[in-house]
């Protein structure tokens, strides 16, 4: 017998008006966003899945406890409200708000490291390994080789390879690091989680060698569910509780809570460390507001509270990846190419296989987002050579093994029938994809050129 369908845990009380664009409009938008999906506008866009950060539906609990904020300069009842939350989800002492994640990441990569040290991370993520170079760290990948697969089906890719870690301590010694960085449910590998099992062999490896452990918390409620649905011992155990245990495992974390803790703004960085707490209340004051706001309005602090005890609901975070495996299984269904298994916040497109006759170097998942958008007005991101920059001392391209599109949903915010839309462009696209031609960069930044690089055509794309 078929399973019953399980529907959203929840009614929607308000709507927001999208408009569907002709194909010339859109043909126009991205030529003059120079073919950048992050450079159009929003008001160009019908479905617009380029990011899950910030784009959250909020509750009505919500916005109620916004009307609650304390506007005081310091020691505002918001922010006291707030740190109980995060004493009680994620189990740490110590918390420092932060205008949002990319603020904590810097703060942390200021305090805890020095020049030439290493910071080994289960794949990169764009902006800590921009605050990581920037503080005088060196990148180090420890992630497991399946995590490049995207054709893999393994279930944990987001695990760490401690082999390559004792490799790294056996080169450069244990005093060349600077803390082990790792994010649940990777993103750049396809949103994909790792086990307990791996997460406590590395806490146990780390405690021999002296290192403290960060987490990249932006995605950990998702890596839980995987956790809790993947890992022999877990599937009766509630998300809330796999959380406290996984964060127990660390010495602390930082955290855009524009995913999901289920709010538009803010972050923060939370610490067992009392030296390293002192440290960051000092900077937070000089880079974001004073430690009992940290760059957030007491209405946004009290929205992020209740934000993270709504996101560990176990029916709530469930109905969350299930739409993101709605999508992912009628592409694969349909024989697309995408990175398996389905992650935690998106469905990523792997542009190698969709576009085999573009070279890297002629930007193909740049190219396969931009085609989509003019397909059909859906909004999706390059997570590819474009993304991974280049390297610091060569100059040259970074040339990843993963060349991603990346189709992401927010949270509460589209039905199934929008990922219907979305699957029949990824369709048409695939049907038509030996038409679909490369780009070339004719602007990047020095950093994070994702955000602002432009491009043009190599000859005229007729999708």
């Amino acid at each position: 017998m078929k399973p019953r369908t399980i529907a959203e845990p929840y009614k929607i009380k308000m709507v927001e008006s999208i408009r569907m664009t002709t194909r010339e409009e859109r043909e126009l938008a991205i030529r003059e966003a120079g073919y950048n999906t992050f450079l159009l506008r929003s008001d160009d866009v019908y479905i617009d899945l380029l990011t899950d950060s910030g784009t959250t539906a909020m509750s009505d609990m919500q916005w109620s406890m916004m009307m609650r904020g304390d506007e005081a300069y310091a020691g505002a009842r918001s922010f006291y409200r707030m740190e109980a939350a995060m004493q009680e989800i994620y189990g740490f002492r110590h918390l420092v708000p932060t205008h949002q994640g990319r603020a904590a990441e810097h703060i942390t990569s200021q305090i805890r490291i020095k020049a030439g040290q290493y910071v080994p991370m289960n794949m990169y993520f764009t902006t800590t390994r921009a605050h990581v170079e920037r503080a005088g760290g060196i990148f180090y990948d420890c992630i497991i080789d399946e995590a490049k697969d995207p054709w893999s089906d393994f279930p944990f890719k987001g695990n760490v390879d401690i082999a390559k870690l004792q490799k790294l301590v056996d080169e450069k010694g244990a005093a060349s690091i600077a803390y082990l960085n790792i994010a649940p449910c990777v993103n750049m590998a396809g949103g994909q989680p790792f086990s307990m099992a791996n997460l406590r062999e590395v806490s146990a490896w780390a405690k021999q060698q002296g290192l403290p452990i960060i987490f990249d918390a932006t995605r950990a409620v998702e890596n839980c569910y995987f956790i809790q649905q993947r890992e022999e011992g877990y599937r009766e155990v509630p998300i809330r509780k796999i959380l406290r245990e996984m964060m127990g495992y660390g010495d602390g974390c930082t955290m855009s809570s524009k995913k999901d803790n289920l709010v538009n703004i803010g972050g923060f960085l939370a610490t067992n460390d009392d030296a390293f707490f002192v440290k960051a209340k000092e900077l937070v004051v000089v880079f974001e507001g004073m430690p009992t706001y940290g760059g957030l309005a007491g209405r946004d602090m009290e929205a992020l509270a209740q934000g993270m005890r709504e996101m560990v609901e176990d029916d709530y975070i469930a109905s969350r990846v299930r739409q993101v495996e709605y999508l992912g299984q009628q592409l694969m269904d349909a024989g697309l190419p995408i990175v398996r298994p389905v992650g935690g916040h998106a469905v990523f497109l792997d542009a190698k296989r969709f576009l085999p006759h573009l070279s890297q170097d002629q930007f193909p998942s740049q190219t396969l987002a931009a085609a989509l958008f003019v397909d059909s007005g859906v909004r999706a991101m390059e997570r590819g050579i474009v993304s991974a920059g280049r390297d610091p001392i060569t100059h040259d391209h970074v040339r990843p093994a993963l060349e991603l599109v990346r189709l992401t949903i927010p949270r509460r915010v589209y039905t199934n029938l929008h990922m219907d839309v979305v699957a029949e462009s990824c369709m048409a696209l695939y049907e038509n994809r030996e038409r679909i031609n490369g780009l070339r960069m004719v602007y990047e930044p020095e950093s994070l050129r994702f955000f602002q690089a432009r491009f043009e055509e190599l000859e005229a794309v007729t999708v």
